[in-house]
């Protein structure tokens, strides 16, 4: 079965990583199905029931979006709050439309994977940091996986480095 790769990013256009992934993605049709959020709403004004019939028809789910802020972009924010209903999602009459799909989240970092550890810069790793969506997640039961970052984008945007980045991350989706 196909996976979901539900990207959020507020421009893609000037992307490096995520542009470049998901030009890798659309080569596989068959395999993955990529929902641009930013492009199917630019207006922010989402189709909730829309959203959940796409999310239905999946049983891998992944989430891929530039970390800034130490968050995910405010669409994707947004789309969780929207779309994550009580009584779709979550709730005794819920049915909870996402129990046992799996979820994971795909990442790009401007920063080292080194800064993000109890002893240097940010103070904690990025699994701490996304604790939220694990949380959320589980919460309606879906099976959340353990995620896939790529860092360091700030120091070394050459193209070498952005296409190391690719089979690592096709390798990733292949494993869930």
């Amino acid at each position: 079965m196909k996976t979901l790769i539900v990207v959020t990013h507020p421009d893609i256009k000037s992307s490096v990583i995520n542009k470049r992934w998901i030009e890798e993605l659309n080569k596989y049709p068959d395999k993955y199905l990529v929902h641009q959020l930013h492009e199917a709403y630019p207006d922010e004004h989402i189709d909730v029931s829309a959203e959940q019939k796409l999310v239905e028809q999946y049983d891998k789910i992944v989430f891929q979006f530039p970390y800034y802020w130490f968050n995910c972009p405010a669409l994707l924010k947004k789309w969780m709050d929207e779309v994550l209903t009580h009584g779709w999602a979550y709730g005794s009459k819920s049915g909870y439309k996402l129990a046992d799909k799996k979820i994971a989240l795909a990442i790009s970092l401007g920063v080292e994977k080194h800064e993000l550890r109890p002893s240097e810069k940010y103070k904690y790793t990025l699994a701490e940091l996304t604790r939220p969506f694990e949380l959320s997640f589980q919460y309606v039961k879906a099976d959340y996986q353990p995620l896939f970052a790529y860092y360091g984008i700030d120091n070394n945007p050459s193209e070498e480095w952005i296409e190391a980045s690719v089979p690592l991350y096709l390798d990733f989706l292949d494993s869930l």
